[in-house]
């Protein structure tokens, strides 16, 4: 009768250990606003709202914060993308100096593209007022213009209006260029006070 009586006591200590387990419990709020304990964990579409773990005790051991709205994640994410702007900046440059060095640096190589398109669109007028002045020599000759002529003239204002175009976005990115690396020389200022 003494082995009858001992099965019981060990299936009861060999589930100590799984109850010990189990004392967990997880408190959260459900969609109609009512708080939940829940020893089996928290369903999936509340973890977001955030939770609580308490002890076998009931005192709160974890606590989980809720997700942060889309508000929020898009302040992190700008966060996050300005301290990564502001870490890149730090490492191209050591001065406010060095940031104007560089924006030269581009701006003069911007001019440079500018002042080679220039150069080209002149050529290019050059050669149309050639064609041109051969054209109206064939005319006052009482000769029909040679339909080639023509249609190298026509090539020469396509090219000189692709140029022209060429020209316009080169200064558009010169305004670009130099507005970029302004603020960049600003927020440096910035960046090295504060580590004053």
């Amino acid at each position: 009768m003494t082995r009858l009586s001992a099965l019981p006591l060990l299936l009861l200590l060999s589930a100590v250990p799984s109850l010990a387990g189990a004392a967990e419990l997880y408190r959260y709020v459900n969609d109609r606003g009512v708080t939940v304990l829940d020893r089996l964990g928290v369903p999936p579409q509340f973890i977001s709202k955030g939770y609580e773990v308490l002890n076998e005790q009931g005192r709160v051991v974890k606590v989980v914060p809720p997700a942060p709205s889309e508000a929020e994640r898009q302040r992190l994410a700008e966060e996050k993308e300005k301290a990564d702007s502001d870490a890149q900046l730090l490492r191209l440059y050591s001065t406010p100096d060095d940031v104007e060095r560089a924006r030269a640096r581009k701006l003069e190589e911007i001019d440079g593209q500018t002042s080679v398109a220039k150069a080209n669109q002149q050529s290019l007028r050059t050669q149309q007022a050639a064609f041109q002045a051969q054209a109206a020599d064939i005319e006052r000759a009482g000769r029909q213009v040679p339909e080639h002529l023509l249609v190298q003239i026509d090539n020469l204002r396509a090219e000189q209006a692709n140029l022209d175009k060429e020209i316009q976005r080169y200064a558009e990115m010169r305004k670009q260029i130099d507005a970029s690396f302004q603020a960049d020389k600003q927020r440096m200022k910035y960046l090295l006070e504060r580590q004053q």
